[in-house]
């Protein structure tokens, strides 16, 4: 017989469990990119069996191939899609319960822009974390052992944030991943936990990479696109429009190459005072999902409690 003890347990393991699956849902379905290739290259036997053995369909084949390749070539462009793996959009329900942002920075470390993002986030006691390009890493060191003194992470940007990223085999993923996977550990102790590719555009071989060196990808729920505007309220309004807590928001810490004051630098102490305002609290990467990770040792462990009432009932 099952007391109400055990019954409260069991209801809150199973709360735990419903909130565990809203963040996989938030993630997206954990579609490996080797599905995607699989079928991609599915299409492609279809296609040569068609013309092989029934000649007159092959303008069908060949349209078969080319929609496929559009799709392909669509997921690749899409930085929010989910087809070619799973995509961190918003933070988990945890932070969302304790009115968490993340702020992320991409494109640094910059020895001008940088240290003044970072002074600027410390006025307003927030946290963010910041995707760096491991080649300026290794140029800027002390930038980003400044960064992580501070309190905020250091996550993987690509080693050398080349916009053919995306189209890049296997191999070469292996290596551009590895290459900024060491060079930021060595600088920093500690291995980035996330990627975020260079303007978001990833390709169908990349998810298996990351699964193999135990990163999860991440792109935004909205972008400020700073990089190429240059009206800081158009920039704060892209971020702030319908913003809530969750929500993960990215902007660049890096010099625009001319004279006039990056767009970021205007724009961080308006949006940071609007999350102040809001009720919202930034944090880095790590800390929002954190308490992600204990939740699903918690549910795991709920999981073998409930399986033990079952057998003694």
């Amino acid at each position: 017989m099952t007391s109400d003890k055990d019954k409260n347990r069991q209801g809150t393991s199973s709360q735990e469990d419903d909130d565990a699956e809203d963040d996989k849902k938030e993630m997206g379905p954990d579609l490996s990119s080797t599905q995607a290739v699989r079928f991609s290259a599915l299409v492609h036997v279809i296609a040569l069996v068609l013309t092989v053995f029934y000649p007159v369909f092959w303008p069908k084949a060949l349209a078969l191939i080319l929609i496929n390749h559009a799709v392909l070539f669509g997921a690749v462009l899409w930085p929010k899609g989910m087809l070619l793996g799973p995509n961190i959009l918003r933070l988990p329900k945890s932070a969302i319960l304790r009115e968490e942002v993340a702020l992320t920075f991409d494109d640094g470390p910059d020895p001008d822009v940088t240290p003044r993002v970072l002074d600027l986030l410390d006025h307003h006691g927030a946290k963010a974390s910041f995707f760096c390009i491991a080649e300026k890493a290794v140029a800027f060191p002390e930038v980003v052992k400044e960064i992580v003194r501070r309190g905020h992470s250091v996550e993987n940007h690509t080693y050398r944030h080349s916009y053919l990223f995306a189209f890049y085999g296997r191999s070469r993923l292996t290596r551009e991943i590895e290459a900024a996977q060491t060079a930021i550990a060595d600088i920093t102790g500690r291995s980035p936990e996330f990627l975020r590719a260079p303007a978001g555009f990833r390709g169908p071989f990349l998810h298996p990479v990351l699964v193999k060196h135990g990163l999860r990808y991440i792109t935004w729920t909205r972008r400020g696109l700073d990089g190429v505007r240059s009206q800081p309220q158009k920039v704060l309004q892209r971020l702030t429009e319908d913003l809530e807590a969750g929500d993960v928001l990215m902007l660049h810490d890096r010099g625009n190459g001319s004279q006039a004051e990056p767009v970021v630098l205007t724009v961080l102490p308006s949006l940071l005072h609007q999350l102040s305002q809001r009720g919202l609290k930034s944090v880095s990467l790590p800390e929002a999902f954190a308490t992600e990770a204990d939740e699903n040792r918690r549910t795991s462990l709920n999981e073998e409690k409930r399986l033990k009432y079952k057998l003694i009932e």
